[in-house]
């Protein structure tokens, strides 16, 4: 039920997929897809920050026939800022320091930590209907998404295909033929602090070898520096959704450690 993007421009589907794409303009990030008439929409752009990490510029949400634009801190609805949290009879939005939350009366959570992470739950009514970054949420990992039909795609290839057009947007599509590295020389510290004590209840609720092959990408595209995005985000996200499978992560966090 859960789809999310966060750290080095990681995607996980609601099939479970996992993927990276670093794509700089505006993309679908889940869509009801199946008529003419769409529910909702969940749009994104990403930018490099002054540190050079990738993070979450905007989300434009539009649900039935209103809009929802949010940017760090900030909430604005059909065109005018409110106050949060925000309360509507199909909508509400809390904005806290940490995090901006959306619940969407038609079967949809939205909770983004005002930086580089976002995590879309989705009602399974809307099953086999979506489309987007997040893929089909037909409970098919790679199929429709990575292979459709005798086609098949690469990560790249599939972002790309989420582009939102827009007349006037500056941005370029990424490589297609480019590769990420294999980052084989972080496993150890990665498998280190995924499988440290704190995580002991989430091994059995979560793919772990896919968290470490993240974090992996993440210690990589740092380059050796040693800041929290590039120790912290995965290992973050890691501990957003085992509490979010109903696992119960220990105490993780230090005064030293993100």
């Amino acid at each position: 039920y859960v789809c999310s993007t966060w750290g080095s421009n990681h995607f996980k589907t609601f099939d479970g997929d996992f993927y990276q794409f670093p794509g700089i303009c505006e993309y679908n990030f889940v869509s009801d897809c199946q008529d003419s008439y769409k529910e909702f929409s969940v749009h994104i752009q990403r930018a490099l920050n002054s540190n050079n990490h990738p993070e979450i510029q905007y989300i434009l949400i539009t649900i039935k026939d209103f809009t929802v634009y949010l940017k760090p801190k900030l909430a604005v609805v059909d065109g005018r800022i409110v106050k949060t949290p925000y309360y509507s009879s199909s909508l509400v939005i809390e904005i806290s320091d940490t995090y901006t939350k959306v619940y969407a009366k038609l079967g949809l959570i939205l909770i983004w930590n005002q930086e580089d992470a976002l995590m879309v739950e989705l009602d399974s009514k809307f099953s086999n209907h979506t489309c987007g970054l997040c893929g089909d949420y037909n409970g098919v990992p790679i199929y429709n998404e990575f292979v459709s039909g005798i086609t098949s795609y690469n990560s790249i290839m599939y972002g790309n295909l989420q582009k939102v057009s827009k007349p006037n947007a500056k941005c370029e599509d990424p490589d297609e033929t480019q590769t990420f590295p294999s980052c084989n020389e972080h496993r150890d510290v990665c498998e280190r602090l995924l499988t440290s004590s704190a995580f002991a209840d989430c091994q059995s609720l979560l793919k772990l070898e896919m968290y470490i092959q993240a974090c992996m990408q993440d210690r990589c595209a740092c380059n050796g520096n040693e800041d929290s995005f590039c120790l912290c985000s995965t290992i973050s996200e890691y501990s957003r959704q085992c509490s979010h499978a109903g696992g119960r992560p220990g105490e993780w966090r230090t005064q030293y450690f993100c």
